[in-house]
This record gives C-alpha cells, sequence and structure tokens, in this order.
C-alpha cells in the first residue's frame, strides 16, 4: 500500500492519500479530541500517537493536526505508518452507520430559495477546493444576509482560514447572490 502525503495551507496538518476511498461520498468525519472517536479505531490510533490533535476523514483522505511545537518529522512515520497497518488489516475509516449526527442548520423559511442557492454553491464549487486542501465546509445557517459555516480538518485553525472566507467564498457567494452580506464560522 502507498499512501500519498500532501501539504495544506494549515502547516500544523498533512493530508494523507491511501489511494482508495475511504467514506462515501459526501460524508466527512471530524475528531477534534480522542474523547469524540467512539465510531473510529483508526481515529482512536492515530489520537494515541503523542501531538496528534485533530484527525478528519474526507471521502478519499485523512487530514491529521499535529501540535505547533512539533516538527513533522516526529509524528509522520507514526501516523504514515499506523494508517498503513489499520487498512492492511482490513480496518475502516468508521464503524457503523453514518458519520456523524448531522447538526442542526437555522434559517427563516422565507430564505429558503436563498438557502438552497447557497448550498447548491458550496457542493458544486466550495467543497471540492476546500476539500483539495484537507478539509471541509459545513452550511450551517443563514441570517439576515450572513451566512454561517463550520470548517472542518485542515481548515479547522488554518491561519489562511478567515482571509480564505472572505475574500474567497463570501466574494464568490455574494457575486452570484447579491443578498449575501458576510460570512461567519460557528464551532
Amino acid at each position: 500500500m502507498f499512501i500519498q502525503i500532501e501539504e495544506t495551507p494549515n502547516p500544523s496538518t498533512l493530508k494523507f492519500l491511501p489511494g482508495f476511498d475511504i467514506l462515501n461520498e459526501g460524508e466527512t468525519a471530524d475528531f477534534s479530541s480522542a474523547g469524540e472517536v467512539e465510531n473510529s479505531r483508526l481515529a482512536a490510533k492515530l489520537f494515541q500517537i503523542e501531538h496528534v490533535m485533530r484527525v478528519f476523514f474526507g471521502h478519499d483522505f485523512i487530514s491529521v493536526t499535529k501540535a505547533e511545537k512539533v516538527t513533522w518529522d516526529i509524528v509522520k512515520v507514526e501516523i504514515l505508518t499506523t494508517i498503513m497497518e489499520h487498512f492492511t488489516s482490513g480496518g475502516k475509516a468508521l464503524e457503523g452507520e453514518g458519520s456523524s449526527i448531522p447538526d442542526e442548520e437555522f434559517f427563516d423559511e422565507s430564505d429558503v430559495e436563498i438557502v438552497n442557492r447557497i448550498k447548491e454553491l458550496m457542493e458544486s464549487y466550495i467543497k471540492p477546493a476546500v476539500a483539495q486542501d484537507g478539509g471541509d465546509i459545513k452550511f450551517r445557517g443563514y441570517k439576515d444576509g450572513i451566512v454561517y459555516v463550520q470548517l472542518q480538518g485542515a481548515c479547522s485553525g488554518c491561519p489562511s482560514a478567515a482571509i480564505t472566507l472572505k475574500q474567497g467564498v463570501q466574494n464568490m457567494l455574494s457575486y452570484h447572490i447579491p443578498e449575501i452580506a458576510g460570512i461567519e464560522t460557528t464551532l
């Protein structure tokens, strides 16, 4: 098994590509602590590696975020070995059904047309670009012209995330949907 490694815009996060799909299309799983891994033996194993701070599963990749104070030389080989051993022994990224419980979205029913356009643009253009960088962006709500999103994986805690949101995502959405006045992140 050959696992490709890619850097992300977040210097504390690397993207590991095992060369096959690990989740169904559109599914993701984001673990910000070892206490959240009840449905993933792989994530639990990765959190056992010292200095691993976050684990994110995309459709065909795994993003791992390390503590800022250590270099990748310290943890990269152990992460690679853990991923390789897990999948070569027949393990899956997630055990059980689905990736996670969907979070509630909020918006006024009178804005449903705008929300559908936002979601369509996000699914078609924004999410694929964010996935290239080892993360995901989820629509969480819309109120008074503001789009609320959640950043996951490499995007969570990335130093350039605020710039990407304001100059990239907000500009694209407001170009196509003039009612959009801004974008904010939620937890």
